[in-house]
């Protein structure tokens, strides 16, 4: 079965980023203060989408569609989530695995998160930004604490790369452990019990996303 958790983390962060507290530190350079201040904006004009209650759901996922694509390199993510497979597989296969493993982020996020609409979220009180430092040649990490109010802090690393004149956000880890490294294991499961072929995760993936007969 696959996991909706990397989907879900994933969602914590366009759900729920708030107040960016900059360290005061001097190794934080401008490429990671870049980063932190990218994940706060677009966790505000997540919000927006995700909550506001005049919007009916399929406004509601097709605005967070293309704030999904803006924010996250989906490419990205899930040709590497899909590993190897991803050589083996036919172009068609690639093209339709792409398209549900995008639309599977999208009705979770619209799913877990219509629970909030007309809420009135205090962003600056469930996510802290806690630091952010760059990482190799292109990439930034922006740390942070998720806060439940019955339960502990969750440690949240969001690893931003610049892509051209823009900041995308390509992978996750909770608590140490990257989403996208979990999903790639999950992912290779099913296609190991399908007897190594791609339709086995196909129609997995269908079945999640509803399209499936």
């Amino acid at each position: 079965m696959i996991t909706r958790r990397f989907f879900i983390t994933c969602a914590a962060l366009l759900a729920f980023a708030g107040t960016v507290a900059f360290p005061t530190a001097g190794r934080a350079d401008a490429r990671s203060e870049a980063a932190a201040k990218f994940i706060q904006d677009l966790g505000a004009r997540a919000i927006d989408v995700l909550v506001k209650p005049d919007l009916g759901r399929q406004e509601s996922m097709q605005r967070f569609r293309v704030l999904l694509n803006e924010g996250f390199d989906v490419p990205y993510i899930s040709r590497f989530v899909l590993g190897r497979s991803w050589n083996t597989a036919t172009p068609a296969e690639q093209q339709e695995y792409g398209a549900l493993f995008e639309r599977l982020i999208v009705q979770v996020y619209a799913d877990r998160f219509s629970q909030y609409s007309g809420q009135n979220l205090d962003v600056n009180e469930t996510l802290k930004i806690t630091g952010h430092r760059p990482e190799g040649d292109s990439d930034a990490i922006v740390a942070s604490q998720i806060i439940r109010p019955d339960a502990p802090p969750v440690a949240v690393d969001w690893r931003v790369r610049q892509r051209g004149d823009s900041l995308k956000v390509i992978d996750v880890a909770v608590e140490g452990v990257s989403m996208s490294v979990t999903q790639r294991s999950e992912f290779s499961s099913v296609i190991q019990r399908g007897g190594g072929q791609m339709e086995a995760l196909l129609q997995t993936l269908r079945q999640r996303v509803g399209s499936a007969g």
